[in-house]
């Protein structure tokens, strides 16, 4: 007899750290038990209790090509029938190589890791030990994964050294790390001045994705980097999310501003653990064994991670496949707005490429300050609403729904009726 969910739930609960393996799977956010998922395929997904639903998180974003798509599924099984793991360089680490590099020209040197996390502190790590400096400006509500130097938050002014926003990381490392307010040039010109000669390196998600979706204001990355050069800092754009999401080579791409430094994950690994990072060929220098900054890892490069990552490269390269994104992504945008102003139910519609959010507010979202004025109780009756209407949307308010090439205009028009019913039922 196969065991209910709240059974295995609190099986889970007994033996896993609050029952998850990350944390916004416990739907804290929205309340209530979470589901437990069994099954994918193309844009829907199947839960314990057999009922299936639209997929608008698609493992918070590496799945663009949709669930268990057949051709990654037979590269997966081809590639493990001669060895999940080598520790050893195998051809086809090459060649993804190759391919990142011809697809994002900022990266000219790559090096591949296991999770977004992994190469976002190594990019830092790599940043200080090309410039001889220590310290690092991120941006508030921005998130890089869970390394120390990156759980840190703003203080009460944009100069004001980070405070730990996690239990563990000591203060002497967010001391290293300075916070300025994302689409605000003025905040980190005054930290550049503040700390003149002590800044290694600027990280930032060129289109923020955790605190829901938010561009950047227009001529913000290009005053990134003119400060950045200014002061003689490294320019990181983390694009684990972004990365061949909003464009074939990312959200630098679409902007047109060329970082020193890239990290990549998701979409590059197709739904397995993958990471990289990489940049300017003389900043990659100094990573061993070239250079002296230490990064090693047993799985980099793991040979099914990159077979599958180059099937859904490959197959992002055909015509139109972003001009379907946008048009599907653009209706799924223009749907959810439509429903919301016909509740009469405040909301701002934030949208990227085939990333968008749904803040339940009528301010303009621009920054974490103004995400944060969403109404994030009426989000959780959303998402539950939403879910009992046979669409799963992220569990939390600040977060990114992703659309697949798997989603059909049926899907599609599917998720804007049940927005329609859901908000109404809130109204």
């Amino acid at each position: 007899m196969t065991d209910s969910t709240a059974s295995l739930l609190t099986r889970a609960r007994r033996v896993l750290v609050g029952g998850v393996n990350s944390p916004v799977r416990a739907f804290k956010s929205v309340g209530g038990d979470p589901s437990l998922i069994v099954s994918g395929r193309g844009a829907r997904m199947t839960d314990l209790e057999g009922r299936e639903m639209i997929d608008l998180v698609g493992s918070w974003g590496p799945l663009i090509l949709g669930h268990a798509d057949p051709e990654v599924i037979e590269t997966l099984i081809e590639t493990a029938r001669r060895g999940t793991s080598f520790g050893a360089t195998s051809p086809v680490e090459i060649e993804m190589a190759e391919m990142v590099c011809e697809l994002v020209p900022s990266i000219e040197r790559v090096r591949m890791v296991n999770s977004g996390t992994e190469a976002t502190m190594s990019a830092v790590r790599a940043a200080r030990g090309f410039t001889g400096r220590d310290l690092v400006i991120k941006f508030e509500g921005s998130y890089h994964g869970h390394g120390e130097a990156f759980l840190i938050r703003a203080g009460s002014g944009a100069t004001t050294l980070g405070v730990p926003d996690s239990a563990g990381v000591p203060e002497a490392v967010a001391a290293s790390t300075l916070v300025a307010r994302f689409n605000n040039l003025d905040s980190v010109h005054a930290l550049f001045e503040a700390h003149s000669g002590a800044v290694a390196a600027l990280i930032v998600e060129p289109v923020a994705g955790n605190m829901g979706t938010i561009a950047p204001e227009p001529g913000f990355l290009e005053g990134l980097r003119s400060l950045c050069d200014r002061h003689g800092a490294l320019l990181i754009f983390d694009e684990v999310m972004t990365g061949f999401r909003v464009a074939l080579g990312g959200a630098q791409a679409l902007c047109g501003v060329r970082p020193d430094l890239t990290t990549l994950g998701k979409i590059i690994g197709g739904g397995l653990p993958v990471g990289a990072y990489g940049g300017r060929a003389d900043v990659m220098a100094v990573v061993s064994p070239s250079g002296p900054v230490y990064q090693a890892g047993t799985l980099s490069g793991n040979p099914l991670a990159m077979a599958v990552g180059l099937v859904t490269l490959r197959r992002l390269r055909e015509p139109g496949v972003y001009e379907q994104l946008e048009r599907t992504s653009r209706v799924l945008a223009e749907g959810l707005r439509s429903a919301a102003k016909d509740a009469g139910i405040p909301a701002t519609l934030n949208r990227v490429g085939s990333m968008l959010t749904l803040f339940f507010t009528d301010q303009r979202v621009v920054d974490f300050t103004t995400a944060k004025s969403a109404d994030t109780a009426r989000f959780g009756r959303y998402f539950h609403e939403m879910l009992n209407r046979g669409v799963y949307l992220p569990p939390s308010q600040f977060e990114a729904m992703f659309v697949s090439l798997a989603h059909t205009d049926a899907d599609i028009e599917a998720v804007i009726a049940a927005t329609r019913e859901s908000l109404a039922a809130l109204a």
